[in-house]
């Protein structure tokens, strides 16, 4: 059994004295884990960081099995956040959420897609954290779970839709939310299909509200059948992006 295909490296564990099990996350494959011979040393340390994009072919006599990656450096995109404090922090919550939530070998190819377009703009402060809570939705809804922003779910309206109920994902009308606000979870600007065709700034309340709104979700629809919370590399990524 074997495959080759490019990937983001979202974890590395040393396991003996020089080698390394590699979790890969591939658009055709998924997440993959794999053993890297030599996986410590000097020259594959750099290569095998979180976010970094490598070349990778994985061998194994059953497809069951553990197997072993050869991998070949593409980018190095930890080490070019490595002085953006914030940046990294959001570069160390995607690799997490998506190890946290991503099922072994099960391919999901919208969700790679965005979380390529989101590693890409990591340099971008103005726009990588709508990105990053637009792939956490995307992250949910490949899980079954996906948000319905399309109409409210009181009355169908199309338009003005403001919030989001934590009870069924899907997003109500301002005036149906106004007697029950308090107990709804607001909707970003930026997510709401009403607004998706215009070209408007992020309001000042956008991320908090859609960082609550995801992280309520992943926690209570992903995380709370395992018996986990958001890991705390997201926690972390929020404390620095909402101070």
């Amino acid at each position: 059994m074997d495959w080759a295909g490019e990937g983001y490296v979202l974890s590395v564990k040393k396991h003996g004295e020089t080698s390394a099990i590699l979790e890969l996350f591939t658009r055709d494959q998924g997440r993959h884990l794999g053993l890297v011979r030599g996986g410590v040393s000097r020259k594959l340390r750099p290569v095998l960081q979180p976010g970094n994009k490598i070349k990778a072919e994985w061998r194994a006599r059953l497809s069951e099995h553990l197997g072993f990656f050869t991998v070949e450096a593409l980018n190095s995109r930890a080490a070019e956040l490595m002085d953006d404090r914030l940046s990294l922090a959001g570069l160390n919550s995607a690799c997490a959420m998506a190890r946290e939530a991503l099922p072994e070998r099960e391919a999901h190819p919208k969700v790679f897609d965005a979380f390529e377009i989101l590693i890409n703009n990591l340099h971008d402060k103005d726009i990588w954290p709508a990105l990053y809570i637009q792939w956490e939705a995307g992250l949910l809804a490949s899980m079954g779970y996906g948000l319905d922003l399309s109409r409210c779910a009181a009355t169908g309206a199309l338009e003005n839709l403001t919030h989001v109920s934590p009870r069924s994902g899907r997003a109500v009308c301002a005036a149906a939310a106004e007697p029950y606000a308090d107990k709804l979870y607001s909707l970003p600007s930026f997510m709401r299909a009403d607004n998706r065709r215009n070209d408007k700034s992020l309001l000042p309340t956008d991320i908090h509200d859609g960082l609550a709104l995801t992280g309520y979700f992943l926690e209570t629809r992903l995380q709370w059948g395992v018996n986990r919370t958001l890991p705390e590399a997201r926690n972390r990524m929020t404390a620095l992006l909402l101070p």
